[in-house]
């Protein structure tokens, strides 16, 4: 701001020139400056009076207003309310592929209590260790007498459990919204469906995450508020999984086993119709995971997809099917299977002498070792990794559930021509039974890949062909006579035409030194109907033993296999599968007249 003086000089020099006072041009000036400096301030003054005037009658009208709008109202009891934003709770409903409930939520109430509230702590404490056994008295009682001005006391607790902590009229002790997962089957589809907990909460609410399975892998889906009712609709069938967990479970308890599993895929779509794993455990109550031990002896462990084992001869198949590919080998050519067959220092036998020659189906049939390494020198490693590869059994299975992204398969850091042989039956490469499943698939739908999934499907996706359509109807020829007349007899399942293959692996050391000489896993990978495959199976059991003879046993055939077709025997139906039965001829019988 430039500021005129008071005394300014050219108007100085002209008034002494001209003989008048200085000093007039001084207050002159003074007068004028200190009129200006009143009229600012008084307009700066008038400017402020304006704004409270704007300001005040705003405030009045809006008192006004509000309490005119309050005064035509209705009079209501005021609300408690909380600060902070809601936490989301709601979590969508998961079904099977007929729309049937797998789990839903339930709401309930958690229970916790304010000691600076309450009046009788010590009988509030007594009340609750009735209510609840698993509460200690004397823990309730130093936790409502200490320094703590809040406590969990129950995270979920039963309608009847919440009337009676009512009945007890202590008003420190107070209840909390909550929305459980429920799972009204109980074990039924435990290691598919996983589990859920309560993750982000207060006394509020809580939010539901889920923690393991299709609970965990489509956890953003579930609980996207923008699916709305939307429920996840997986490809499982309820009943053909009940009937599945039934008979395996009485099946690893007949022939002794450790554990078991079973896979039940349709073969053109790549649905799991049904996965079962045992031991199991109950998602409404899941326990912890194990911190010492070995991961497969816990109950959360999902022999299906995470257990990578060695399938044994059930991979014969698929060297039998790549020999028929290359040209290499048709199902009548002979096979030199005179043994022992000697690399360096190893030697590859059979379970029994089978003579010198077996054509490529006996070799099949009779499991023949020597035979199926024969063919696989013919293959080589390079195109036997391409085609196992092809298959999927390089990579973990992209099915949609958490597991499975590190059931990474176990193969040989050196592929030599060694390995070549003993991969071709199985031995020297580990994979999960969900593998072997899709290998097999695409034997039964004509050569073309499976992709596992876990999510109902409403057309079929066409995967990449692995073999020409003759390759794969000669394998399945084949693993129809393995039940008819090799390995897998007791596969046999009046009305359903089974075509499969039997496995039995020795059970290697944990600590990957050398195998057990007494403990195997028995497989038997089956399909049916052989003529049309529609459905593949996977039954494995973890050290099973026959004991019904003189001496105990425990190749797949008497282990697997019968299970397995008890398995078949009461899935078909239920999949809608109408039983092929040729009438018995009719007795003769004459009409006679009285």
């Amino acid at each position: 701001m430039i500021r005129k003086p008071l005394r300014p000089l050219a108007s100085i020099l002209h008034a002494r020139t001209a003989g008048e006072n200085p000093d007039s041009i001084e207050r002159a000036n003074k007068r004028a400056r200190h009129e200006d400096m009143r009229n600012k301030s008084r307009a700066r003054a008038e400017g402020r009076l304006l704004i409270m005037a704007v300001l005040f009658t705003g405030a009045f009208v809006t008192v006004g207003a509000r309490m005119g709008v309050v005064s035509m109202s209705e009079a209501v009891e005021p609300r408690t309310s909380y600060a902070g934003s809601r936490i989301q709770a709601e979590r969508a409903d998961i079904v099977d592929r007929h729309g049937r409930i797998l789990a839903t939520n339930l709401e309930t109430h958690a229970l916790y209590a304010q000691p600076h509230h309450m009046i009788d702590k010590e009988r509030a404490a007594k009340e609750l260790a009735v209510i609840f056994p698993d509460l200690d008295e004397e823990r309730l009682i130093k936790d409502f007498t200490g320094k703590r001005k809040f406590l969990w006391i129950k995270k979920k607790i039963s309608p009847e459990q919440q009337q009676a902590v009512h009945d007890i009229g202590e008003p420190g002790l107070l209840f909390g919204r909550r929305e459980m997962r429920l799972y009204p089957n109980g074990r039924l589809a435990a290691h598919i469906l996983g589990g859920a907990s309560f993750g982000k909460e207060d006394v509020h609410d809580a939010e539901l995450i889920g923690v393991a399975g299709v609970e965990r892998y489509f956890d953003d889906t579930l609980r996207d508020p923008v699916n709305g009712d939307r429920a996840l609709t997986l490809s499982i069938d309820l009943t053909v999984q009940a009937a599945a967990e039934r008979v395996l479970f009485g099946g690893m308890k007949l022939m002794n086993a450790k554990g078991a599993s079973s896979v039940l895929m349709d073969v053109h779509t790549g649905e799991i119709i049904s996965m079962v794993s045992l031991p199991d455990f109950d998602p409404n109550n899941r326990p912890r995971p194990p911190v010492q031990g070995q991961a497969a002896d816990s109950p959360l462990f999902n022999r299906a997809v995470q257990g990578l084992y060695e399938l044994g001869s059930t991979f014969k198949i698929f060297t039998a099917a790549q020999s028929m590919e290359l040209g290499l080998a048709n199902p009548e050519t002979k096979i030199d299977t005179a043994g022992p067959l000697r690399w360096g220092k190893f030697r590859i036998r059979d379970f029994r002498n089978y003579g010198a020659q077996l054509t490529l189906t006996k070799v099949i049939v009779k499991s023949s070792n020597i035979g199926t390494a024969r063919l696989a020198q013919l293959i080589g490693a390079a195109r036997q990794q391409e085609f196992l590869q092809s298959l999927g059994f390089f990579k973990p299975t992209p099915v949609e559930l958490v597991e499975a992204g590190g059931a990474q398969p176990l193969l040989p850091k050196n592929w030599s021509e060694l390995s070549t042989m003993t991969i071709s039956y199985g031995h020297g490469m580990s994979a999960s039974p969900l593998h072997l499943a899709a290998g097999y698939a695409a034997i039964a739908n004509g050569g073309t890949r499976v992709t596992p999934t876990i999510l109902k499907q409403t057309e079929a996706v066409v995967g990449p062909r692995v073999m020409t359509a003759a390759s794969a109807e000669a394998s399945r020829l084949m693993l129809r006579k393995v039940v008819s007349e090799g390995t897998a007899s007791f596969g046999e399942v009046p009305g359903y035409a089974v075509g499969g293959k039997t496995g039995t692996a020795d059970k290697p050391l944990e600590n990957g030194r050398g195998y057990y000489e007494d403990k195997v896993i028995a497989t038997f990978a089956a399909m049916f109907p052989s003529h049309a495959p529609k459905y593949v199976l996977i039954l494995s059991l973890d050290e099973p033993v026959e004991t019904t003879g003189d001496e105990p046993r425990r190749t797949a055939g008497w282990t697997a296999v019968p299970v397995a077709a008890e398995m078949i025997a009461r899935v078909a139906p239920l999949l809608g599968l109408r039983p092929e039965v040729e009438p018995a001829p009719l007795a003769d019988i004459t009409l006679t007249s009285n």
